[in-house]
């Protein structure tokens, strides 16, 4: 650093006597030169000159350093904080500090991990000065996760839908870099149509059946590890659609109309809107109420990403962005708010007094919000620190007054708010110091003549010194006005001339010494081009030359260069530099230029330059077919408030007729940077009529087409600003509903700026009540959309007009609508509740209407709540969560389905408005009758013999009434599947155990089981089961004749068993085919009318369905032959009526909903058909 001497030029006037040009001292402190012979032996304080950022993140696979270098006199000592306590290197091997400086390396690459060493880190310089600090170093390792696995289903949709591809990266340190590529690495191509958000996500506004492909993949790229991680790839599979519909933009992202951002001062804002819609719409921005900044703004991702750079508080406000396409467009307004962390305004200076002598130090920052100054001294808050009498805190400045040695100090400044903070340190050096001279003795400068000359003299001292300068040994008289003396001590020759030449002496003086040292200056002449190159025309194929005479200071070395179009000269043999002539032979076209001649020296330059013409016949071109150029020369005439005449002239036509003119406008003053379309005309045709709208800042441009497509826009016509008018339209979708109950809140479609023809738009608001003789009360409001007129009585029908107006008057009036000011609650319950038991699972609930004037409101209908107390068989009360059905409109009556049979319900009605439910009807209580009991919870065979069979069951877990008795039927089946008689028994209710004797050995018995209430029958259950061997006649057998060991024999088994296995084959095929077996006809042939399903309406016997009879019965089943198990509960349940609980009914209380669970037909009693045998069965017959 240089001193500051002077706050500005002095110039010093002529006089007699020897030139002594004085100092005068600033008021501002010292600085200290960074002048290494001044810093050897001159105390300073500690000053931070390097450390790490503030927010450090590491490579987690490389050592760890943290920098911290500083300078002082004498040399500082280091120390280091982790986390706001003493940070001991000595302790931890892993951690060494750099000699000499401070500097910390942590060796995690032989040992240790990264994650230790996740902290605070705060470095503090100390010498017998004072003590600097760092910035709070953050030190954070890099991590770059791996993609959670996931499954992703292949995506399929029709042609023109739109689509999102959810990329979702890992969340990585720092952030990763997004991108979308195929499985050979090629970057997907994207387009107004495709394109990737700024979040990662890939959106297609619409699909077309090239996008089709087996590989879109999310790649994450983290910079500071150097690793990309790989999403799966996502397949999307487009179907064509003979005809696919189009419609008007809506945006995927962001959602809603309205969106908030915040961003901080100095970066990037980056707003992004993304719309889908087809035909693909169209992105533009414009700002409300105000401007894009010109030299800041950027368009990314084909406009659909709005970038403002280095963005300021004066960027704060709303962006609208809009998409549009053919069939209409769509708006999004961002509100912006710029915050600012802080930031310096004046950073506080290193001062350098002298004992006894004042300064301050003067720390401002601004930021939004304000940040908070507070001030340190070497690293200890000033509160606490060592009281000094020479300081004086004021808010962001300290005083300082006849300051001593000891008040040396380094001083931190903070300013912080929530966004971040600053941390300046600055050293307060108090020195006593002899002048010194810092430049160079003997210093020769050499200036050419009739330029500026600077004599230089830096110098040091505390306290501040003062400058002499003097001319030659002795003194000499110098003319008027020609030296200017600088502030840090340099000495200025405005024009010098020859007679400047000479030794000029710099003397600085304070009260503790005094210092001087010469300098030289030398003038020399100007380097002059005396012989300048000149135009030269010539044929191609000849031989040109240029001269370039030049002349100089005798003690200058010049150089020449020749420069062709301001580069080097081609590389080429037929350039040739001598002395003074550049010669290009066999001149072409391309040598045509201009070529320059630069003269160098090491004071000066000069250059001259001329321009060489390569003339050679051309031949005719080829015509050249392409669009039109675009028409010049936008003339606006015939200026009226509602029409203009626009006229232009076409450019050329490129060989292609110009077929028609397309006429765009902008409004400047509304959208600025959006074109309309305004008209088209033919093309023969240059002028046109145009319809004006009032209000507006025209601008117009026009577009030719012709056969092979259309040009570039003209250049924009002249602004034509058209009179303002009163609005022709008033706001559109007017509505009257209140919030509360004593308001009436008004709202309405506001005009845009275009609609509003003049300044000052607003809206004339006017209601009266509609059943009274009450004036319209009108208010006039502006920019906005929303008017609540309060006190109102509870829902009272008004009339309601909105009128647009501006400063020229008033739109035409309006039509009333009317609304209803704010709903209450109903007052009243409804009376006379009475319950119909229809059947043990339906009831139907009457209820007389509330009175209109209670309710208060819309009616929306009627609410039953009703809950299951307790059961009428054990009257153990416990909670069951109340169910709900809602009865829409004015209906009085309704019914409740799915309801458990034999139980106790309580029930109460409610009105219902569009604020709420009234209060509820008294409680009314009613019993469902019994019904069927469900099947027995289990039935198995136990302990067979040789005559007999245990049978052991479980009761049915929803008897649904009071069990009176069980049924068991059962019947033998034969060696060929035939069905036996069929025994029928009758078992008391409290027995859950029944044995059969008398049975035959040896033989398969299918048993049918059920239990029975008041109601009926319940669902059966069946099973079969085998008696014993009869072991005295197997004893017989092996007494006889053992023919198994004949040849004729074992031959015939072999046969036997080869047609078993082909007719278990062949059964195998049947039965996965879905066929009959003849077993199953037998057994519709001998099965038991009792069990014969019945048809639900008219109870007459049903027809055997084969559709999943040919299972085996798997011993111990409990499913009927159907394959279906029935529902333990009544099929009328709540939720079998669809829409949940709130099931809708028509007036005479018939069901609307729709029946969502599956319905099966109910058997009358022991309905269950037998199953077919399974093939292990039938092989069981053979033996």
């Amino acid at each position: 650093m240089q001193l500051k001497i002077m706050p500005k030029k002095k110039r010093l006037s002529a006089g007699r006597a020897p030139l002594m040009l004085f100092l005068c001292q600033m008021i501002s402190a010292l600085e200290v030169p960074l002048d290494p012979k001044l810093l050897e032996d001159l105390v300073q304080p500690p000053t931070i000159t390097q450390q790490s950022p503030k927010d450090y993140i590491i490579d987690p696979r490389e050592n760890i350093v943290i920098q911290c270098e500083a300078k002082g006199k004498p040399p500082p000592s280091f120390s280091w904080t982790r986390n706001g306590t003493h940070f001991d290197i000595d302790k931890d091997p892993l951690v060494t500090m750099k000699p000499g400086s401070g500097t910390l390396t942590i060796n995690i690459m032989s040992e240790g991990k990264a994650e230790t060493y996740e902290g605070v880190y705060q470095c503090t310089a100390r010498n017998e000065r004072g003590a600097a600090i760092s910035n709070n170093i953050v030190i954070r390792p890099s991590r770059s996760p791996l993609w959670t696995k996931e499954k992703l289903e292949p995506i399929i949709l029709r042609n023109g839908q739109s689509l999102v591809l959810p990329c979702r990266p890992p969340i990585g340190l720092p952030p990763p870099i997004i991108f979308w590529m195929d499985n050979s690495f090629q970057r997907l191509p994207q387009s107004e149509r495709v394109s990737q958000g700024l979040n990662g996500d890939l959106y297609f506004s619409n699909v077309l059946p090239e996008d089709t492909r087996e590989d879109y993949i999310c790649y994450a790229r983290f910079n500071h590890t150097q690793t990309i991680q790989q999403k799966q790839p996502i397949s999307v599979k487009v179907i064509s659609a003979k005809s696919h519909r189009q419609r008007p933009p809506t945006f995927l992202t962001p959602d809603g109309n309205t969106s908030r951002k915040e961003e901080l001062r100095g970066n990037v804002l980056s707003l992004e809107c993304i719309a889908e819609g087809l035909p693909t719409p169209i992105i533009y921005w414009i700002k409300e109420d105000g401007t894009l900044p010109i030299n800041r703004t950027f368009y990314r991702n084909f406009k659909k990403t709005l970038q403002i750079i280095q963005v300021t508080e004066a960027d704060s406000g709303n962006y609208q962005c809009i998409a549009k396409n053919a069939l209409g467009a769509i708006h999004h307004t961002i509100s912006v708010t710029v915050k600012a962390a802080p930031y310096w305004i004046i950073a506080p200076q290193n001062l350098v007094l002298s004992p006894e002598e004042d300064g301050t130090l003067i720390c401002r920052a601004n930021g939004n919000p304000k940040p908070r100054i507070s001030w340190l001294s070497n690293g200890v808050p000033i509160e606490i620190a060592p009281d000094d009498p020479s300081r004086k805190i004021d808010g962001d400045t300290i005083i300082f007054s006849k300051v001593q040695e000891r008040s040396s100090a380094v001083y931190q400044c903070n300013a912080s708010n929530e966004y971040g903070y600053l941390l300046a340190n600055a050293f307060v050096n108090v020195l006593a110091e002899p002048p010194r001279i810092l430049t160079s003795a003997n210093t020769l400068y050499q200036v050419i003549a009739n330029r500026a000359a600077l004599l230089d003299c830096a110098f040091f001292g505390s306290p501040l010194p003062t400058i002499e300068w003097f001319k030659g040994a002795k003194g000499s008289a110098l003319r008027e006005d020609i030296y200017v003396l600088h502030e840090n001590g340099t000495l200025e020759i405005p024009v010098a001339q020859k007679d400047s030449t000479g030794t000029y002496t710099c003397v600085a003086r304070n009260k503790l010494g005094m210092a001087k040292n010469d300098v030289h200056l030398e003038i020399k002449d100007p380097t002059r081009i005396i012989k300048q190159p000149e135009y030269a025309v010539v044929q191609r194929g000849s031989t040109v030359s240029f001269e370039c005479k030049v002349k100089h200071d005798h003690t200058l070395i010049p150089t020449v260069t020749w420069l062709k179009d301001h580069g080097e000269l081609p590389n080429d043999g037929r350039f040739t530099v001598d002395k003074d002539h550049l010669v290009v032979a066999d001149v072409n076209d391309d040598d045509g230029g201009t070529y320059t001649c630069v003269a160098n020296t090491t004071l000066d330059n000069v250059s001259a330059s001329a321009v060489l013409s390569v003339v050679a016949p051309t031949p005719t071109p080829a015509p050249i077919y392409d669009v039109p150029n675009p028409p010049f020369d936008l003339e606006l005439t015939d200026q009226l408030d509602r029409s203009v005449q626009l006229s232009w002239t076409p450019g050329d036509d490129n060989n292609s007729p110009i077929t028609k003119f397309i006429i765009e406008y902008e409004d400047a003053m509304h959208e600025p940077g959006l074109w309309h379309h305004q008209t088209e005309v033919p093309g023969t045709q240059t002028t046109a009529q145009l319809k004006l709208s009032p209000y507006v800042n025209y601008s117009f441009r026009v577009m030719a087409e012709n056969n092979l497509g259309r040009s570039l826009p003209s250049e924009a016509s002249e602004q034509y600003l058209t009179k303002a008018a009163e609005p022709d339209k008033n706001p559109t979708a007017v509505e009257g509903l209140g919030s509360e109950p004593d308001n009436l809140v008004i709202t309405w479609k506001p005009l845009n700026g275009f609609e509003s023809n003049g300044p000052g738009l607003q809206y004339k608001v006017s209601w009266r009540q509609k059943d009274g003789d009450d004036e319209w009360t009108s208010v006039v409001v502006a920019n906005v959309s929303k008017y609540i007129v309060s006190g109102t009585p509870t829902f009272v029908p008004y009339l309601i007009k909105v009128q647009a107006l501006n400063d020229a008057g008033f739109a035409p009036e309006p039509a009333a609508v009317m609304g209803h000011s704010g709903e209450d609650l109903p007052m009243v319950a409804p009376g006379n509740v009475r319950v119909n038991v229809v059947n043990s699972t339906l009831a139907e609930v009457h209820w007389d209407p509330v009175p209109l004037k209670s309710i208060r409101g819309h009616l929306q209908g009627y609410r039953i709540y009703y809950w299951k107390a307790q059961s009428s068989l054990t009257r153990n009360r416990r909670h069951i969560e109340k169910k709900i059905l809602t009865f829409q409109g004015s209906k009085t009556h309704g019914m409740l389905p799915g309801l458990e049979p034999f139980s106790h319900y309580t029930l109460n009605v409610r009105v219902v408005n569009g604020k709420g439910e009234g209060p509820a009807s008294p409680d009314k209580v009613f019993n469902t009758p019994e019904g069927v009991p469900s099947a027995p919870s289990s039935l198995k065979i136990v302990n067979p013999t040789l005559d007999s069979l245990t049978l052991e069951w479980e009761p049915p877990s929803h008897p649904n009434g009071i069990l009176t008795e069980y049924t068991l039927k059962y019947q033998p089946i034969n060696s060929t599947h035939e069905l036996g008689p069929l025994v029928d028994l009758k078992i008391p209710a409290n027995k859950t155990r029944w044995t059969l004797k008398n049975l035959n050995f040896s033989t398969r018995y299918k048993f049918y089981f059920y239990a029975r209430t008041a109601a009926g029958s319940g669902i059966q259950i069946t099973e079969e089961a085998i008696t014993t061997v009869d072991e005295g006649k197997l004893a017989m057998a092996s007494r006889q004749v053992d023919i198994a060991t004949q040849g004729w024999f074992i031959g015939l088994m072999c046969a036997v068993a080869l047609l078993i296995l082909i007719l278990l084959i062949v059964c195998f095929i049947r039965r996965n085919k879905g066929g009959k077996y003849p077993v199953k006809e037998k057994e519709d042939a001998h099965a038991d009318p009792e069990i014969q399903p019945m048809k639900e309406d008219d109870g007459t016997f049903g027809e055997y369905s084969d559709a999943e009879d040919h299972k085996p019965l798997k011993k111990g089943s409990r499913t009927p032959s159907d394959r279906t198990v029935k529902k333990e509960d009544s099929d009328d349940s709540l939720v079998d009526y669809g829409e949940g609980v709130n099931g809708q009914f028509n007036e005479d209380g018939s069901f609307i909903g729709q029946y969502s669970g599956k319905k099966e037909k109910e058997p009358a009693e022991g309905n269950e058909s037998s199953e077919a045998p399974s093939p292990v069965n039938a092989m069981n017959s053979f033996v």
